[in-house]
C-alpha cells in the first residue's frame, strides 16, 4: 500500500511539472480542446468501437489515440488527459507486466504501437509493470521474421512483405525504447527499415511510395519485376510521414543515417504537397488519381500529412513554409471533412481499413481502395486529427 501511495505521489508531481513545460491551457475555442473533449464524450471509458469486438484487443489504433492524449496532456497540463491515457493503458497492462489479449507469437507489427505509451509511463513512474510490457514488445522485434534484406515482415501471415504502415507500427516504439535503454546500436536497424522502403517502394515519377513490397514476388498483387503493389494509397504514405517525424524526434543527432532520414522526409513532404487537391489542400484516397471515379478526399491521410508537416517544421526538419501549408490543410479538414453535432466534433470520410492479400483476397487495385468502407470518427483519422491540432497550437 505504501508503495502505491508513493507512486501516486510521484505521478502527481510529474503531471504538474511535465504539464507546465508546454504552452498554457488552450482556450475553449481551440481545436485541440474541442477534438479531445469530443472523443472523450464519445468514448468515456475506453478506446474501443462499441460495435467491433476486435477493437477490445491491444492494437495499433489504441496506440495512436494514446499518443494523442499523452501529447494533449503535455500540451495543456490538464490532468484529466493524463488519467484518460493511464486508464486506457491499464486496461491491458497487468500488475505482473503481461499484456492482456497480446500474443507475441502472432508476430504482428500492428501490436507494437501501444508500447510507446508503456515506455512513457515507465519514464514517468518507474513502475516495473510498464517496463516489462515494453520489454515483451521489444522481444517481438528481436524475433520478428524478416526479409532476406533484413526488413521486418509486416505480419507473420504476410511473409516477405514490407508495408509502409509497418514503419509507423514498429519504428517510433523501437526508437523510444532504445533511447530509454541507451541502446544506440539499435538505431542502425531502425534506419535500415526506412532505407529499405526508400530503396524498394519509392515511385520515381511522383516521389511517393507504394503501399506494399513483396520481396518474394509471389503475391498476386505484386508486380512480377518490382514486387510492388499497384497503387499509391494515401494513409499508408501518411503512416510513413508520421513515422519519420516521430522517429527523428528521438533519433541520435550524431547517427550516420540521420541525414538520410531527413532527406527522405523532405523529399517525401514536397512530393506529398504536390499531390494535394489544390482547391481544398487535402488528399484523395488514392493520392495520384484526383477526381477519378469513386475516389474521395480522405480524412486520415489528410490529417497525417498535416501533422507531419507541422511537427516537421516546428522541430526544424522541414522548411518553415510547411507550417503554413499544414495550417491551410487543417483548415481544409475542418471545412470539408468535419461536422459538429451538439458541440461534438465528427470527422467524416475516414477509410475504415485497407490491406493487401489475406482472406478475402485484397488485390491492391484502384477499385479495391475506393471500394473499402468509410467510417466516421475512425481512430486512425481522429488520432492524427488531434495530433495535428496540438502541433499547430504549439509554439
Amino acid at each position: 500500500m505504501a508503495q502505491r501511495i508513493f507512486v501516486a505521489l510521484i505521478i502527481a508531481v510529474l503531471v504538474h511539472s511535465c504539464g507546465s513545460a508546454e504552452r498554457g491551457k488552450p482556450s475553449d475555442s481551440t481545436w485541440s480542446l474541442r477534438i479531445a473533449q469530443s472523443f472523450i464524450a464519445m468514448h468515456p471509458d475506453s478506446i474501443v468501437y462499441e460495435d467491433e469486438a476486435k477493437s477490445r484487443k491491444w492494437n495499433y489504433e489504441q496506440g495512436v489515440m494514446l499518443e494523442a492524449f499523452y501529447q494533449m496532456w503535455r500540451h495543456t497540463g490538464d490532468t484529466s488527459y493524463f488519467q484518460y491515457f493511464k486508464k486506457n493503458l491499464d486496461h491491458y497492462i497487468r500488475e505482473d507486466g503481461s499484456i492482456g489479449t497480446y500474443d507475441l507469437e502472432d508476430f504482428n507489427l500492428d501490436n507494437i504501437p501501444p508500447g510507446r505509451a508503456a515506455v512513457k509511463m515507465f519514464r514517468l513512474t518507474g513502475e516495473t509493470k510498464y517496463k516489462k510490457a515494453a520489454d515483451a514488445l521489444r522481444r517481438q522485434l528481436d524475433l520478428q521474421p524478416r526479409t532476406k534484406s533484413r526488413g521486418f515482415w509486416h505480419k507473420q501471415i504476410y511473409p516477405f512483405q514490407m508495408w509502409l504502415d509497418g514503419l509507423y507500427m514498429a519504428e517510433p516504439f523501437y526508437t523510444e525504447y532504445s533511447n530509454l535503454m541507451g541502446d544506440s546500436a539499435a538505431c542502425d536497424d531502425i534506419a535500415k527499415q526506412f532505407l529499405l522502403i526508400d530503396a524498394n517502394s519509392r515511385d520515381a515519377t511522383t516521389g511517393l511510395y507504394f503501399h506494399g513490397w513483396d520481396e518474394s514476388r509471389t503475391q498476386r498483387w505484386a508486380d512480377p519485376s518490382t514486387g510492388l503493389s499497384p497503387n499509391l494509397w494515401g494513409r499508408s504514405i501518411g503512416w510513413l510521414c508520421m513515422a519519420l517525424v516521430d522517429v527523428l524526434e528521438t533519433f541520435p543527432e550524431y547517427h550516420k543515417n540521420r541525414k538520410d532520414l531527413l532527406r527522405m522526409l523532405n523529399n517525401l513532404a514536397e512530393s506529398v504537397w504536390k499531390a494535394r487537391d489544390p482547391e481544398t489542400n487535402l488528399w484523395y484516397q488514392v493520392v495520384d488519381r484526383l477526381g477519378d471515379r469513386g475516389n474521395y478526399l480522405e480524412a486520415s491521410a489528410s490529417a497525417m500529412f498535416t501533422y507531419a508537416f507541422s511537427k516537421g517544421a516546428r522541430l526544424g526538419y522541414l522548411p518553415s513554409l510547411f507550417r503554413e501549408r499544414a495550417r491551410t490543410s487543417f483548415e481544409g479538414i475542418t471545412k470539408h471533412l468535419v461536422t459538429i453535432d451538439d458541440s461534438v466534433v465528427h470527422l467524416q470520410h475516414v477509410c475504415k481499413v485497407s490491406g493487401l492479400g489475406g482472406k478475402p483476397y485484397r488485390d491492391g487495385s484502384y477499385e479495391y481502395y475506393v471500394g473499402e468502407p468509410q467510417r466516421t470518427d475512425d481512430f486512425k483519422g481522429y488520432g492524427p486529427f488531434l495530433l495535428a491540432a496540438i502541433e499547430l497550437e504549439r509554439k
